[in-house]
């Protein structure tokens, strides 16, 4: 073989193996291309992924709390319920409204909560209907828990309605009673008043001399001065008297050595009592027969 073929060959093959190192070498570069493109896919798809399992987590953190919250405020309204029935005072009044208002609050954050996720769950672009379905069964438990805290509300507006009207009614019932214990105060201090009057009686007691000197005895009627008869006088002066309680008083004291009654009284109403030898007192035996006759109770002694 000459020179010429010789080169012709060499020359052949050169462009042979350049041809084939131009060939690897955009197999190669096509390949790099399609790695690096499957690389970034990958990296997409695991930041997707890491997206999604965030948003999940989100999602099933803030239903727990929602649903918490719910509960809570369920259990709390319950209670409630039954503390409005009873009777409280001003304090207890203040501390359930504070609790509706509490409750209130707390449904307010979790619709705005909820809002939230459905915003955040659209942006998202992930279709997940079960977290759909989980947050409109949020939103109507809210409706409804709301619902009940405003019929909770007016119950206990009502209730004070109530209450205000009985308040009214129970002070003008007490108007009513006072004026009816002053009207038999009035009464019984007339009846006592009366009593008092009618169980009234007067004693005297002394000489003859005392009693005429005090306006109380005289002596009237005999011939020429004989057999005159002490009597009452007419008009006797009270300021002599002692007043009593003809209920109360069994005895009067005498400590005389004699002693005569010279005011009217049956005989079997009175006895006079001796003691030591003398009239110790005079012992009434039947107060309402004493005094039956006169209320004035005149006795000499000597």
């Amino acid at each position: 073989m000459n020179r010429k073929s010789q080169n012709a060959i060499s020359i052949s093959l050169a462009v042979i193996l350049v041809i084939v190192a131009l060939v690897g070498i955009s197999t190669y570069t096509q390949k790099t291309t399609e790695i690096n493109e499957l690389q970034t896919q990958n990296t997409g798809i695991n930041q997707d992924l890491q997206e999604r399992d965030s948003m999940v987590n989100e999602l099933v953190g803030a239903f727990d709390e929602i649903e918490q919250n719910l509960k809570f405020i369920k259990e709390k309204r319950q209670v409630l319920s039954v503390e409005s029935q009873k009777e409280g005072n001003y304090d207890k009044k203040q501390a359930i409204i504070e609790d509706i208002t509490l409750m209130n609050e707390m449904l307010e954050k979790s619709s705005e909560h909820i809002a939230e996720l459905e915003r955040k769950l659209k942006n998202s672009g992930i279709q997940m209907s079960s977290f759909k379905n989980k947050i409109a069964a949020l939103n109507q438990s809210v409706d409804e828990q709301n619902t009940q805290i405003v019929a909770l509300q007016q119950q206990i507006e009502e209730r004070d309605v109530m209450l205000a009207d009985m308040s009214q009614k129970i002070d003008t019932m007490q108007v009513e009673i006072q004026a009816k214990q002053d009207s038999l105060i009035q009464k019984q201090m007339v009846i006592d008043e009366k009593i008092y009057e009618l169980n009234k009686g007067f004693v005297a007691y002394g000489t003859y001399k005392e009693l005429e000197e005090n306006n109380v005895l005289t002596k009237g009627g005999g011939f020429l001065g004989l057999g005159k008869e002490v009597k009452l006088k007419r008009n006797l002066d009270q300021q002599y008297f002692t007043e009593l309680d003809i209920q109360d008083t069994k005895s009067i004291p005498l400590f005389s050595n004699e002693a005569t009654i010279i005011s009217e009284h049956p005989d079997s109403s009175y006895s006079f009592v001796e003691q030591d030898g003398v009239v110790a007192y005079l012992n009434i035996e039947n107060p309402e027969e004493f005094w039956k006759i006169s209320k004035y109770a005149v006795i000499e002694i000597k």
